[in-house]
């Protein structure tokens, strides 16, 4: 039989019908965040493979069961990464099943992590997360060191009281900020404003998270049961990565922020307050920046910029963050939130 390949348009309805159809079949949801779709189609136009792209990442695969052994995941795969090449994506990354993990093997992909059997991380470098430990090896400092990973959407005061706290408890503080251009403020603005805020903070380093840190706003969750198991999932991979970056630069600590509203983050905490001691790594949890009672978040700048209330993120953030958003540079980005249906993260 023959089979045509076709990038599948959210704007054809019959054909999103059967993508989510075939996706059901195999027990999966098509995934939140997606950028380019691609189904083979049989000789009456019904989807029989299907696979899709968000950034450098491939996901969302399934083969309709009257078809598989034909050899058609190989085919939509290598499209894939055709098409990931020809967009300048060279270093490409797969979320699968681990018992999908060594199907990629055989197309080239590496693993860098899995999860309690269920979640394999891939990538197509034989040594791309070794390389990249290997280049932060050059921050390692003598002494105490401890960490801080966030998003920073945008920087707060909030942000700046929880790496001052680090900062007063360790000699070294390694800060990352992720990477992705997963959030409303861009990370090139991000990890300026980061910058910025923590420039008075001598023993404080700031790196850039690469591809091997990555925020649940894009964590794949097409494939796990629950909101809750994909918020675990998620931070049982973040940490078997962290483990081996945290060896690189002798990190002894993970300092995070108490959370009292975001669920997400609340259960990722705890989750990290379990894991990491296994590690040999210690979770510190500090209490939030307050002001008049109210815990500073970006959640409420960001809510306060779609409002149209820019003036009064004053007294919630460094004044550097404050410049930025006051400045002609900030429109595209105060443009964004403001156009923005969800600007307060749960």
């Amino acid at each position: 039989m023959s089979y045509t390949l076709s990038e599948i348009r959210r704007d054809n309805p019959r054909e999103c019908s059967q993508l989510h159809d075939l996706l059901h079949s195999q027990g999966i949801a098509l995934d939140s965040n997606l950028d380019y779709t691609c189904g083979l189609f049989d000789e009456d136009w019904n989807l029989v493979a299907t696979g899709s792209t968000f950034g450098a990442t491939l996901r969302c695969f399934a083969v309709s069961k009257d078809h598989q052994g034909e050899g058609l995941l190989n085919e939509i795969v290598s499209h894939l990464m055709e098409y990931e090449m020809n967009q300048g994506r060279v270093h490409l990354f797969v979320y699968t099943k681990t018992s999908s993990a060594k199907f990629f093997g055989d197309l080239g992909f590496f693993p860098i992590a899995q999860v309690d059997g269920t979640l394999s991380f891939l990538e197509n470098r034989p040594r791309g997360f070794a390389q990249f430990c290997q280049q932060l090896a050059q921050y390692r400092r003598p002494g105490t060191a401890a960490a801080v990973v966030m998003n920073a959407n945008p920087f707060t005061l909030g942000h700046q009281f929880l790496v001052e706290q680090a900062a007063s408890q360790f000699d070294t503080v390694h800060l990352f900020v992720l990477e992705e251009d997963a959030s409303l403020v861009p990370f090139a603005v991000r990890w300026q404003l980061v910058q910025e805020g923590v420039a008075h903070l001598p023993n404080v380093i700031c790196h850039k998270s690469g591809p091997y840190l990555i925020s649940s706003a894009t964590f794949p969750s097409y494939f796990l049961k629950d909101e809750t198991t994909v918020i675990e999932t998620h931070a049982k991979l973040d940490l078997a990565l962290f483990g081996t970056i945290a060896q690189t630069l002798g990190i002894s600590a993970r300092v995070v922020g108490e959370e009292p509203s975001s669920v997400v983050t609340g259960l990722y905490n705890q989750v990290m307050a379990q894991k990491l001691p296994e590690l040999g790594i210690q979770c510190l949890v500090l209490p939030r920046c307050t002001q008049h009672g109210q815990v500073v978040s970006a959640s409420t700048v960001r809510s306060l910029i779609h409002q149209g209330r820019v003036e009064e993120i004053c007294p919630l953030v460094p004044q550097s963050t404050y410049a930025y958003f006051t400045s002609p540079d900030a429109a595209p980005v105060i443009a964004a939130i403001q156009n923005s249906s969800q600007v307060v993260h749960y």
